[in-house]
């Protein structure tokens, strides 16, 4: 098996598996017991949480655990529209965002929150001048996504923010598929509020982080008990949180090399796809993308018809983002971007990891010539 669907979850490394297993095992405690079980739960949360503000230049009083980007998301845009439910609120988001943050958007429209959704140009990218003309005095919150994860383009977060500062507007950013890839420093990038997902960077699944700066409050992700410093309420994941904050200083450590190698991987790839594919399209920005996230159309052929061909062949990749999977449409991403329809269908995504080798990348595209001139074939050919 070739597995090139890491922007749609990653393997545990075994680092975060090892750190996991006995809090799954015999270090069982509660972390709001006051026994030696729990006080020893609680420490490890609380190293957890040290290990993630370390990762983001953020405190560890601004980390809170959740069970991934979509409560996160859903948090900050519920959250700040609770906070300001005495006033007129208004949004103002990117058309391409995660759809936990679209869909969250559309059901507080129903609820009488206006809000406004940007444009992007053709290689993925929100106008900070976009941003700028769409605030309004009702405005309470900008949210733009920190990297695509259909397409890999890297958006201009903190120059957003600098057009924000001193206009009373929060920003929030869902960083999901860039923390553990790209460094992320929440100072640097000015936002308001932060959210990841720890099996994007080799953690585990159902284990999330927010990051809230001080000052900027929210209600409660949940009501109930004091956990999370009365912000999200609930007994802890241990086991996942320790795993995540794990997970994350790994993928820290490992950045510049892991940057360098998937980038190879994926020029090796487009050379190879190119030299025998006329007309392959790239899509995203190609100068501020993702490191090994490649968002590819074929001309002439469906995209969905390769990636079952390449599953059949033992390679994994996508059509686009996994939590849009089964769609009947195609990709709005792309289509935002400028692509017809037809070339939407036409598109396939590879994002490489933490294991995939040279080998694999170079199988991989032989593999897609050979289909692609399969498929191409026209009726009755040779």
């Amino acid at each position: 098996m070739i597995y090139l669907d890491n922007a749609a979850t990653t393997p545990l490394s075994e680092a975060a598996l090892a750190r996991m297993l006995p809090f799954l095992r015999e270090q069982y405690g509660n972390a709001s017991s006051l026994h030696s079980l729990g006080t020893a739960a609680r420490r490890a949360v609380d190293g957890a949480r040290a290990q993630v503000a370390a990762a983001l230049g953020a405190q560890p009083g601004e980390i809170v655990f959740t069970s991934g980007g979509t409560e996160g998301d859903n948090g900050v845009l519920r959250g700040v529209c609770r906070r300001f439910a005495a006033e007129p609120v208004h949004l103002v988001v990117s058309c391409i965002e995660h759809p936990a943050v679209l869909a969250a958007c559309r059901a507080l429209e129903e609820d009488g929150v206006r809000v406004t959704y940007l444009p992007v140009d053709r290689l993925g990218r929100v106008s900070p001048d976009d941003v700028s003309a769409a605030l309004s005095p009702q405005t309470k919150l900008v949210s733009v996504m920190l990297a695509n994860n259909e397409v890999g383009t890297i958006e201009p977060v903190a120059e957003i923010a600098r057009r924000l500062r001193g206009r009373g507007v929060l920003l929030h950013t869902d960083a999901v598929q860039a923390v553990g890839h790209i460094p992320v420093d929440v100072r640097a990038l000015g936002v308001d509020y932060l959210t990841a997902s720890a099996h994007k960077f080799n953690g585990p699944k159902g284990t999330g982080i927010l990051y809230q700066r001080a000052g900027a409050e929210l209600p409660p992700l949940a009501e109930g008990g004091g956990q999370e410093q009365g912000r999200r309420a609930g007994t802890e994941n241990v086991a996942g949180i320790v795993a995540a904050g794990c997970a994350l200083k790994e993928s820290v450590a490992e950045m510049p090399a892991s940057i360098r190698r998937l980038e190879a991987l994926a020029r090796l790839t487009i050379e190879r796809l190119r030299a025998q594919i006329p007309g392959l399209r790239v899509n995203g920005d190609p100068d501020n993308r993702l490191p090994g996230l490649l968002s590819l159309t074929f001309p002439g052929v469906s995209g969905e018809a390769l990636m079952h061909l390449l599953d059949l062949k033992g390679i994994c990749v996508s059509t686009g983002s996994a939590c849009a999977a089964g769609r009947q449409a195609p990709s709005s991403v792309l289509l935002a971007l400028g692509l017809t329809r037809r070339q939407a269908e036409g598109t396939v995504r590879l994002s490489f990891g933490r294991y995939n080798t040279v080998q694999e990348a170079e199988t991989a595209a032989d593999t897609l010539c050979r289909l692609y001139s399969t498929l191409r074939r026209p009726p009755g050919g040779d």
